[in-house]
């Protein structure tokens, strides 16, 4: 994987981040209002853990964070956390709430091992997103919010329609901390439908 060496790089660094990307979601999140304090957060496609940190942050002390990727997380988390190495598409709700009610934030940093072939790896990632989709039906609170990534590709707007189906607002994100000439966008959709 392409390590960028910009600016968010060496904050993250200074910060105590482990990757540049916590600065997305604080972006989006300082935008849209969508962490707050006591919250439930499911992120999927967690690793290396910059937006479990970030989120923690918001929701400390009383709110609760699941964050679930195939690769294992290497650095210190608050108690807050729970930790699931495993596969989106293998793992049942049941496996995602654990003992705990659903979530009022589902935050999807998934992507997938790219190709290099542009068409192919925004039908994966769109994959992707729908699965994140298809979890938030189940363990999503009404009136909750689901960030996804996303490449732009020919799915796109089919995404987008499919996340205006089932959110209140829906609104599409670039935040500055994306490299420009990044394929990704977030979708990020709001007041889950009942």
């Amino acid at each position: 994987m392409k390590r960028v060496q910009d600016h968010y790089f060496h904050q993250a660094r200074r910060e105590g981040f482990a990757a540049r990307s916590a600065y997305k979601l604080e972006q989006i999140d300082r935008r849209r209002k969508i962490l707050r304090r006591r919250m439930r957060v499911l992120d999927l496609g967690c690793a290396p853990g910059s937006w479990l940190q970030y989120a923690a942050g918001r929701v400390a002390p009383a709110g609760r964070l699941v964050g679930v990727d195939l690769e294992p997380i290497g650095i210190d988390l608050p108690e807050t956390v729970r930790l699931i190495q495993g596969d989106v598409f293998s793992l049942a709700p049941a496996d995602l709430m654990g003992d705990g009610g659903p979530f009022d934030v589902i935050l999807s940093d998934l992507a997938p091992k790219t190709t290099g072939v542009p068409s192919a790896d925004a039908a994966r990632s769109a994959d992707l997103v729908r699965r994140a989709l298809e979890l938030s039906r189940t363990v999503l609170v009404p009136g909750g919010a689901l960030l996804a990534k996303v490449f732009q590709g020919g799915e796109f707007p089919s995404l987008r329609q499919e996340f205006q189906s089932a959110f209140d607002k829906v609104t599409v994100e670039k935040p500055q901390a994306s490299r420009a000439e990044s394929v990704e966008l977030f979708l990020l959709g709001m007041g889950k439908h009942p």
